[in-house]
This record gives C-alpha cells, sequence and structure tokens, in this order.
C-alpha cells in the first residue's frame, strides 16, 4: 500500500528538487504551494515551526530538511536508485546533499537573500550580499571541477544529488552568472536533468521555466 505523501513547495525554490523525486518514483501525491519571498505564511508555522519550505508529510510523520526530504522519498522505492546503487555511490550522494544544503544554499545563496540573518545593520546587507556572490562563485567553480567529465554527479545515472543540483545551476542565471560560459560540465549536468520526463513534469505543475534568466521564483 502506498504511502499518503503530501509535499509543501515553493514554486523554483529548493522544493524542486523532492518534487522532481516525487515524479520519478511516480506514486501518488499531494502539493500545496506557498509563496515565501517575503516571508513565510503564519498560518503554516504550526505545520513547520522551523518556517521553511520544502516539508513533507509522509503518512503521520513530518519531514523537514532537504537531505532528509529526498532521502525520505527515496526509500518509498528503493528499486529507482535515487540515492545510488552502492554502498560508496549512497556516501557520495549524502555528501553532496549535505554540502549542497549547508554551503550553497545556507551559507552561499542564504546570505545573498537574506542578508538580516548575518548582520543587524542595513546599511552592510550590500556587502554581505557581495560577499555571498562570490562565495556563490567559490561553489559553482567547485562544483564544475568535481563533476569533470562525468555525465551525474554520483554513479552511471540520476540521483537525489543531480535534481538538487539542478535548482542552483537554475537560479545561476537569474543571480547573475553566465552559466554556459563559465561551468559548462555543470550545464551538461543540467541539461541531462531537463530531458527527463520527471522534471518537466514538476516544472509544469509549478509553473516555472526549465532553464533560462527568468527571476529565480518563475
Amino acid at each position: 500500500m502506498s504511502p499518503k505523501i503530501h509535499l509543501f513547495l515553493a514554486p523554483g525554490a529548493c522544493s524542486l528538487a523532492p518534487h522532481i523525486l516525487l515524479q520519478e518514483i511516480g506514486i501518488p501525491f499531494k502539493t500545496t504551494t506557498l509563496r515565501v519571498e517575503k516571508r513565510f505564511p503564519e498560518e503554516y508555522l504550526q505545520l513547520n515551526p522551523k518556517g521553511q519550505v520544502p516539508f513533507l508529510h509522509l503518512d503521520s510523520e513530518t519531514i523537514t530538511e532537504n537531505p532528509a526530504i529526498l532521502t525520505a522519498i527515496a526509500q518509498i522505492d528503493p528499486s529507482k536508485h535515487l540515492l545510488g546503487k552502492t554502498d560508496i555511490e549512497k556516501v557520495r550522494c549524502y555528501e553532496w546533499m549535505n554540502w549542497i544544503s549547508g554551503k550553497l544554499h545556507g551559507q552561499a545563496f542564504g546570505s545573498l537573500f537574506r542578508p538580516q540573518r548575518y548582520v543587524k545593520d542595513e546599511a552592510l546587507y550590500d556587502a554581505v550580499r557581495e560577499r555571498s556572490k562570490e562565495t556563490i562563485a567559490e561553489c559553482y567553480q567547485y562544483i564544475e571541477e568535481k563533476l569533470g567529465e562525468r555525465k551525474w554527479a554520483v554513479g552511471d545515472d540520476f540521483t537525489a544529488a543531480d535534481a538538487y543540483l539542478f535548482v542552483f545551476y537554475r537560479w545561476g542565471g537569474p543571480t547573475g552568472f553566465s552559466m554556459k560560459e563559465r561551468f559548462p560540465n555543470y550545464t551538461r549536468l543540467a541539461e541531462q536533468v531537463v530531458k527527463r520526463g520527471a522534471v518537466s513534469k514538476a516544472a509544469e505543475e509549478e509553473g516555472i521555466t526549465l532553464l533560462g534568466n527568468k527571476h529565480i521564483w518563475d
């Protein structure tokens, strides 16, 4: 019997990664779209006191934090190997997911979107944002070098790491990076990801473009 699945997301946000995985496993699920550009809706704080998306209802459990959510979804259908096919591939998948969540998203993009988390003086916000772009560039360069000539981030097939990496590739253009010119390996990965039907379905449901230079949230 399939579990009851309900994903709370924001269009084009990091919740796109678990949305893609849910499409990959191909079982029924519900979504609720939240608009979080300015603030997390107060009426949903009782469901997730952390005040962030995504969060997942899996039967009677509420799961937060993308690495945990992606793991929970991947475990629903182990035959899809969405965390990798071998023990070391699973380790590498977690290595990617934790770094993406902590460094690329939480630190780099977090300081760009939410400088108030780092300094109280609004006069310093622009300086924080400028430094954040340097950190984002450093992260993108790390991804570029780590991928090398690989088709996928882990092993020889698509995993949760690829879905998660795709989210932040998509954010690059709107943030001011010439992704194709500066990061061809990362671009190759993103172009492989968008070929998947699950990715097109998730993007269509969220009403977002797959690749391009539009704003991150549309």
